[in-house]
């Protein structure tokens, strides 16, 4: 009976690595599911920038080194359980883009085990890194009828920004008749489509995409002189891209491989088992997301002030997401400043050590009125706010006490964000927490419980490769029953 089960394979083509999750039905489990085997690689793909001018601003990654580390992961995983894969999901690094030339994007190599593709006429990928884009030529463009703005690594932007500032740009745009996300090129080439699909998780990652009309902005576009033959066609999240066009890897030729995701959306997607449940992820920053009751609307215009952002997520829901800049950095960042006294003091001591006696003296002190405000690093919506303490008495500057504050500063500037109430409104009735700054720090697990009173479980981490798988298997599952 366990080998009917069915297998899908997850793919998440992140900025630094690439991983790869092999997922199986699991009725038994909590969250329904087993995974089988995963993998991670260190992509290491950063590129000298292509396109002159952009300078030291520019971020680019070399698309062949992407590939190389897909496939040692997928070279490590179980080649029995490969052989069952009914259906691959892949997800990604949002904004980005990529150009490559339809019909020669790729080419098979009969490898020493599988046939591999290795890229051929393709550009370089502009990550959601690149930084080219200046506030004043942001402002020079359209305006975007959307309620998402548009910001430097956005894949309109940087497309704008190669019409304007790189002079090869109609040579380089000429040879080019095809763009997309990096997972959207991976799609295209395992299915050799004749045109690259789209989901909206990652046309709106783009800019100058509308959500309700699920449509690019093309008049806007076209009125700007932008070569709108290179958006992709929109498909609907979850569903089926194309099937593979060889075997790869030992999964059969004609395998179902669903439209590529954002990672935000397949992340959360791998932690939220209800529609009710919020997933609250703090690894160096921190993301407090929850689905959004259905038939919600986001406002017409951008808010840049505005703490929530409204992604699009599954079957046309949203999710609202609450992203703070400061979180296991802001931790770091402290113990980095006992450690450099430390030295200036004439002692040495490691960081971990001061962590983890730091982490215990605060679970010793339960309580304290020093209030830290943690904001080191600003926050998207709030550039310009530093850091503060207030309320300091003597009676309050123990190491317990300040870490105590510490961790209470990250859970409440999250909490000024998206409160309680709100969550609640929106039929939250639980919180999925993960990440590696939570999962290690038994203090914030206490705030986190204080400032949000509801069942919390810690379990399940965000994986976007796990949950790309996800949407597959219970898509092949549905698919069964009906």
């Amino acid at each position: 009976i366990m080998a009917a089960r069915p297998i899908t394979l997850g793919i998440d083509l992140g900025t630094t690595s690439v991983k790869a999750a092999l997922l199986r039905a699991a009725p038994n489990e909590p969250s329904g599911f087993a995974v089988l085997a995963s993998c991670a690689r260190a992509a290491r793909a950063e590129a000298a920038v292509e396109s002159a001018g952009a300078g030291p601003q520019g971020r680019e990654q070399d698309v062949s080194r992407i590939l190389q580390a897909l496939h040692e992961c997928l070279a490590a995983l179980p080649r029995q359980q490969l052989r069952s894969v009914v259906g691959i999901g892949v997800s990604g690094q949002m904004h980005g883009v990529m150009f490559w030339k339809t019909g020669q994007g790729c080419e098979w190599i009969e490898g020493g085990t599988a046939p591999v593709f290795e890229p051929r006429a393709v550009s370089h990928l502009v990550t959601w890194q690149d930084g080219r884009c200046s506030s004043e030529f942001l402002a020079s463009l359209p305006q975007p009828k959307s309620h998402l703005s548009v910001a430097t690594g956005f894949g309109c932007a940087t497309i704008f920004w190669l019409l304007k500032y790189w002079k090869n740009s109609p040579e380089f745009l000429k040879s080019y008749d095809a763009a997309g996300t990096i997972h959207d090129y991976v799609v295209a080439m395992l299915c050799g489509l004749p045109r690259p699909l789209m989901s909206d998780q990652n046309a709106a990652s783009w800019g100058y995409f509308n959500t309700q009309s699920q449509s690019w902005n093309v008049e806007i576009l076209r009125s700007s002189g932008f070569p709108v033959h290179l958006l992709p066609d929109i498909a609907e999240p979850g569903s089926v891209a194309g099937r593979t066009s060889h075997i790869w890897f030992e999964i059969p030729e004609g395998t179902e491989v669903g439209v590529a995701l954002g990672d935000l959306q397949a992340s959360v997607y791998s932690c939220m088992a209800q529609r009710t449940d919020a997933v609250l992820n703090i690894s160096t920053s921190v993301q407090l997301a929850a689905s959004m009751p259905s038939g919600f609307q986001p406002g017409q215009t951008p808010d840049p002030t505005a703490p929530v952002a409204y992604f699009p997520y599954f079957d046309r829901t949203y999710l609202g997401v609450a992203a703070s800049l400061n979180g296991g950095n802001v931790l770091a960042t402290f113990v980095h400043m006992l450690v450099q006294w430390m030295a200036d003091l004439g002692l040495e001591v490691e960081e971990s050590t001061v962590y983890s006696r730091m982490i215990q003296a605060a679970v010793q002190q339960r309580d304290t009125h020093l209030t830290i405000t943690p904001t080191v690093l600003g926050e998207r919506h709030l550039p310009d706010q530093l850091a503060s303490v207030t309320s300091i008495s003597s009676s309050d500057l123990s190491l317990g006490h300040v870490t105590r504050a510490l961790c209470r500063g990250i859970v409440q500037n999250l909490h000024s964000m998206l409160p309680i109430q709100q969550l609640q409104e929106w039929g939250v009735e639980r919180v999925m927490g993960s990440g590696s700054a939570l999962s290690r720090n038994e203090v914030l697990k206490q705030e986190v419980q204080r400032a949000f009173p509801l069942p919390m479980s810690f379990g399940q981490d965000v994986d976007a490769a796990v949950g790309a798988a996800l949407v597959m298997l219970r898509r092949h599952l549905n698919q069964k029953e009906s």
